[in-house]
């Protein structure tokens, strides 16, 4: 199965490609930049760089992977329409999962052995004094619902059992908690490359929705659409 991946939720834009070589071995190529805009002028030049260095062409995926949010409008907004665009012109089914989901995998794979069990709670600032949260056991997907919720609120969702928080709001969730909680990663942002590994594991979506939490800030530009790719 020829994956491509990518996400724009957040504070980065991340492309990744995984497929299986002729001998039978997962390989992955992958970009990752740190940007707080300008997703959509860079999303579609950095699947092009990926898949050119993989030396696939894009009718040869068999499923495209996106994160459906939530995270800022725009960001969430950009990736959707991508994997919309890109199941329009190669007719691959689009599979999804939270950007905290993602952000969860890859916690779980930075942390190893640290985590020992304990259930793992990615927390991200999402300004006014709240943070858009998800709760995971073992394994890091598949657990519950994301949503938008102030400190206090996430920290009665997570209860008092030991947990693990990462991400941007782990810090004020952890003090809403008593400080309980242990911090770890609060730089992370969803990664490309783990969705591209779990992608296999995930239902198609059709349609692809979005899952914005909030409502926007500022009106998106109409006049701002993604360039063409070549398939």
């Amino acid at each position: 199965m020829n994956v491509l991946a990518f996400d724009t939720c957040f504070g980065a834009v991340s492309v990744a490609v995984r497929w299986r070589s002729a001998r039978g071995e997962w390989l992955l190529r992958e970009a990752y930049e740190a940007r707080t805009t300008g997703h959509a002028e860079r999303l579609f030049p950095m699947m092009a760089e990926v898949m050119e260095g993989a030396g696939l062409a894009f009718s040869s995926l068999d499923r495209i992977a996106v994160t459906v949010g939530p995270g800022t409008f725009t960001g969430v907004r950009v990736g959707v329409a991508a994997a919309r665009a890109l199941a329009l012109t190669t007719g691959r089914p689009v599979v999804g999962t939270t950007s905290l989901a993602v952000m969860a995998h890859r916690a779980d794979l930075l942390v190893g052995q640290k985590r020992a069990g304990r259930p793992l709670a990615v927390a991200v600032d999402a300004r006014r004094d709240m943070v858009y949260v998800q709760l995971f056991a073992e394994p890091a997907l598949g657990a519950g619902e994301a949503a938008l919720a102030t400190h206090e609120e996430a920290a009665r969702t997570i209860g008092q059992e030991p947990v693990l928080l990462v991400g941007s709001g782990a810090a004020a969730v952890a003090a809403a908690l008593g400080g309980q909680a242990e911090v770890e990663f609060p730089d992370l942002q969803p990664h490309a490359r783990s969705l591209a590994i779990v992608a296999a594991e995930l239902m198609p979506m059709a349609p692809v929705k979005p899952i914005y939490l909030r409502p926007p800030d500022a009106k998106p530009q109409a006049d701002k659409s993604p360039p063409r790719m070549p398939l």
